[in-house]
C-alpha cells in the first residue's frame, strides 16, 4: 500500500518549466514594450543579472497619458491540459505586477492577473481559469481563460503612479 501511495503522490507533482533563468539566458527573447508605443514616456529595461535572474527595472511615468512597462516572451504553443497553475519565483520591490498570456500571439487582448510582491523571494501561484480577458486596461465581456494552450507570457507593471520598479524572476513553471 505504501508503494501505491508514493506512485500517486509523484504523478500528481507533474511540473512543466515554461523558463528558468541562468547567466546564460539570451535576453533578446524577451522584448520590452512600454507605453512610448502610444506617448507615453515610461523606461524599462530587461537584464540579466550577476546571480543570473531575469531583471526586469527602470521607471514608470503617467507623463504624456503614459503608465505602463512590460516585458514579453513568445514561444511555441504550450499545451496546458495537464495543469491549473502558472506558479512564479520573483522576488518583486513591494509593487504590484501583473501576469499576462496569451492563447494566441496575435490575439488583440490577454488574459491578466496582478499580483503583489513582498521584497522577498516568493512563489507566486496564479490559477490559470482565474485570469481574466484584457485590452488596454478594460476587462472585456469573454469568459476567462478556458483555452487549451497558450503561446506568450508577460509581466507589466502600471500602478497609475510615477515611480521605480524592479522585478526579478528565476522561473515560470506550470503545475
Amino acid at each position: 500500500m505504501k508503494t501505491f501511495f508514493i506512485l500517486a503522490l509523484f504523478s500528481t507533482l507533474d511540473i512543466f518549466t515554461i523558463y528558468k533563468f541562468n547567466k546564460n539566458t539570451n535576453t533578446r527573447d524577451w522584448q520590452i514594450v512600454d507605453d512610448v508605443v502610444m506617448g507615453g514616456q515610461s523606461n524599462g529595461n530587461f537584464k540579466i543579472n550577476s546571480d543570473g535572474f531575469g531583471e526586469f527595472y527602470g521607471e514608470v511615468s503617467i507623463e504624456n497619458n503614459g503608465g505602463f512597462s512590460s516585458i514579453r516572451h513568445n514561444f511555441e504553443k504550450i499545451s496546458v491540459n495537464s495543469y491549473t497553475t502558472i506558479k512564479l519565483r520573483v522576488k518583486g520591490d513591494g509593487k504590484n505586477y501583473q501576469l499576462r498570456i496569451k492563447a494566441n500571439d496575435r490575439d488583440f487582448y490577454s488574459y491578466i492577473t496582478t499580483f503583489e510582491t513582498s521584497g522577498q523571494w516568493e512563489y507566486i501561484q496564479i490559477p490559470l481559469k482565474s485570469l481574466y480577458p484584457s485590452f488596454r486596461g478594460r476587462k472585456l465581456n469573454l469568459p476567462n481563460f478556458q483555452s487549451d494552450f497558450f503561446e506568450e507570457i508577460s509581466f507589466l507593471i502600471a500602478n497609475n503612479k510615477n515611480e521605480n520598479f524592479k522585478l526579478l524572476i528565476d522561473k515560470i513553471e506550470l503545475e
